[in-house]
């Protein structure tokens, strides 16, 4: 069987497709020659494709610089694609102008990395959430300002805290602004990405399970995108794992962590930090910071060119070859 496209039918029951990525690549010229054309061209993302099913979260995991955000940006159209497809409810969106997309804007949200640049500083927290109500023309008045008061207390925030401005606030209760700021339009779908990773741990906690509970409650669909494992286990209904701009495995978030099959997935696994010091030494394939998977295996391609990845248990899709 080949590439991911077929992968999402096999999991979250009856649940369709909300967005469907197929062969989705995106190149950047790092360099051109004097004649002004592209002589080093990135390869960012190179052959991506996935679904994400109604109401379930799809993490997507790897090392700095694997691609797993440019993924993200092109989902939302902050970039555009190189080459592939993306349909979001069934409608391509890889084409669309700016007045097109304009409708879906508010559909899809994205949740960024960093809450201290995300906010604009300018900004009192009344301000920074209603502002995307006013784009999109929801809410007006003082029933504008009690949507915003009802998001608030929804992400754990207080009416006293309206009129106070980004940097009054903690890491954490920045990253809730954000979250309310997203949810202020009704969004069906968020790209979260790395939303906890600039946190202090003992918050990242309560913001996962903010996002949870909005999850259930509203009926959300999330990207999540992380390189931190453990929390991505935690909140994932399947994850993926790319590996240079490639998904090199994607799995029930349960059986990616207990039977890992791709020589990369099990380098990342192998990585997570343990809390015996005397553990440390023992792990494999961490040499240097990075995950290091085992050299000698190689990309399976179709006669296309493009990734190719094998079901080898019901839902569970790699890039061979596999260790098992």
């Amino acid at each position: 069987m080949s590439g991911a496209v077929s992968e999402g039918n096999h999991v979250a029951g009856e649940r369709q497709p909300l967005v469907e990525v197929h062969q989705l690549k995106k190149h950047f010229v790092t360099a051109k020659d004097l004649l002004g054309r592209s002589s080093e061209v990135l390869k960012a993302v190179d052959g991506v494709s996935f679904q994400i099913k109604r109401g379930e979260t799809f993490g997507l995991v790897g090392e700095s610089g694997s691609g797993k955000s440019t993924v993200g940006r092109c989902l939302t159209r902050l970039y555009d694609y190189t080459e592939g497809t993306v349909r979001f409810d069934g409608q391509d969106i890889s084409k669309l102008n700016d007045k097109q997309l304009k409708p879906l804007r508010r559909r899809i949200q994205s949740i960024f990395q960093d809450p201290y640049s995300s906010l604009n500083p300018g900004m009192n927290v009344l301000e920074l959430i209603g502002e995307p109500m006013d784009i999109h023309r929801l809410h007006q008045g003082s029933e504008r300002k009690d949507a915003v008061v009802a998001l608030l207390e929804k992400v754990g925030l207080k009416r006293e805290h309206l009129y106070r401005y980004s940097h009054e606030f903690s890491g954490g209760q920045r990253q809730r602004i954000s979250i309310a700021r997203a949810l202020s339009v009704n969004p069906e779908f968020i790209v979260c990405d790395e939303p906890i990773s600039a946190l202090d741990v003992s918050i990242q906690a309560q913001v996962i399970n903010t996002l949870e509970d909005l999850q259930q409650e509203f009926g959300l669909t999330y990207l999540f995108i992380a390189h931190d494992l453990s929390m991505v286990r935690h909140i994932s209904d399947r994850i993926g794992v790319m590996y240079r701009g490639r998904l090199v495995e994607v799995a029930d978030a349960d059986e990616l962590y207990e039977q890992p099959a791709h020589p990369y997935t099990q380098a990342l696994l192998s990585s997570i930090p343990v809390p015996d010091p005397r553990a440390a030494g023992e792990r494999e394939g961490v040499r240097g910071g990075f995950a290091q998977p085992d050299r000698s295996w190689s990309w399976d391609k179709d006669s296309n060119g493009a990734t190719e990845l094998r079901e080898i248990s019901p839902g569970h899709y790699v890039a061979y070859p596999v260790n098992r």
